[in-house]
């Protein structure tokens, strides 16, 4: 899920990974050992993003790992927010030259790995680094945020297991770049989608929404546009929301369209799609009239935040359609 830094969680509980001085000892003896067999040299820029299957995740991930944090990126074709925060994630690889390696799993083909990381939705991000396992975020975040929580890893990595990072060959760099497409020339609306863009991230909700549907009023079918409005709106009613009070009235008042509405609002802000799927679904079932019409619309505006090929956007349609018809 797209929205902001709704499940960013940085990496500031890195000080708790368990036996730190064992894993840099360990990382240590993995570098010296690669120097010997004369590993250790300079990658080409291609190496810093690779896919990454069961198969190869103990050779691609844990062993590297021991050189250079690793970023993990859980993905999906289906997914549309991973379709977004995919690029930008190649794209830092690269600009950080070599001080983080990105991997990318496919979850429909790597369900075990999907598993093992108790991966509930996606994008998920994760990093390895000198074997350990920690989480990132989960759902697509500002490139800001982004780089933050990567040079908060990139610090824990050099500081806490001596990780400088690989060396990269600036001659393959620069063919890459000679090689690299011109560039594609702007759309007609890139420039609208880019100041709501900025407009979201400084919390001002009203002028997303309206350049979105400035957008849309030309374009009714922009998908960035539907989903960026989506968000926006969504954002718009949880700002000013006190979590606890929304929450107690939503238990208490089972009845309640509106107290619904509001609590399966926080729900998804909170990462709890099914909750929050489940929850309207119930009070369309219970309603009628005017009442059962908004929480139905309700529902379908927070599939376009979510998206349409997303599963659970899927089978709650299904479920949609079981309780109107």
């Amino acid at each position: 899920m797209q929205p902001r830094n709704m499940s960013m969680s940085g990496v500031v509980d890195l000080a708790a990974v368990k036996a730190a001085g064992e894993a840099k000892v360990k990382a240590e003896q993995a570098r010296a050992e690669a120097a010997r067999q004369g590993g250790g040299g300079a990658v080409p820029p291609s190496a810093l993003v690779i896919d990454v299957d069961e198969a190869g995740f103990e050779r691609d991930v844990l062993q590297r790992s021991a050189e250079v944090p690793v970023v993990i990126d859980f993905w999906a074709e289906w997914c549309e927010p991973c379709k977004q925060l995919g690029p930008l994630l190649e794209r830092l690889a690269r600009e950080y030259s070599g001080r983080f390696v990105l991997a990318k799993i496919d979850v429909d083909a790597n369900q075990m790995l999907m598993q093992q990381f108790g991966i509930q939705g996606i994008p998920a991000v994760f990093a390895v680094v000198a074997g350990q396992a920690l989480p990132l975020f989960q759902g697509a975040a500002p490139e800001a945020q982004i780089r933050q929580t990567l040079d908060q890893l990139i610090q824990v990595g050099e500081e806490r297991f001596g990780l400088t990072g690989i060396a990269v060959d600036q001659d393959a760099a620069a063919d890459d770049d000679a090689a690299e497409p011109a560039e594609v020339p702007a759309g007609p609306y890139d420039a609208l989608l880019a100041s709501a863009a900025q407009a979201l991230d400084a919390d001002d909700f009203a002028g997303a929404v309206q350049a979105y549907r400035n957008v849309l009023s030309d374009d009714p079918a922009n998908m960035e546009a539907k989903l960026g409005l989506a968000q926006a709106e969504l954002l718009s009613r949880v700002k000013e929301m006190d979590a606890q009070r929304v929450r107690e009235a939503a238990a208490a008042n089972p009845a309640d369209v509106q107290a619904q509405l509001a609590a399966a609002d926080l729900d998804l802000v909170g990462g709890h799609v099914e909750d929050a799927f489940g929850r309207l679904v119930e009070t369309v079932r219970r309603t009628f009239g005017d009442d059962r019409d908004a929480a139905r619309v309700r529902l379908l505006e927070l599939f376009e935040v979510i998206g349409p090929d997303d599963p659970r956007v899927m089978a709650a349609r299904t479920a949609l359609a079981r309780v109107l018809f």
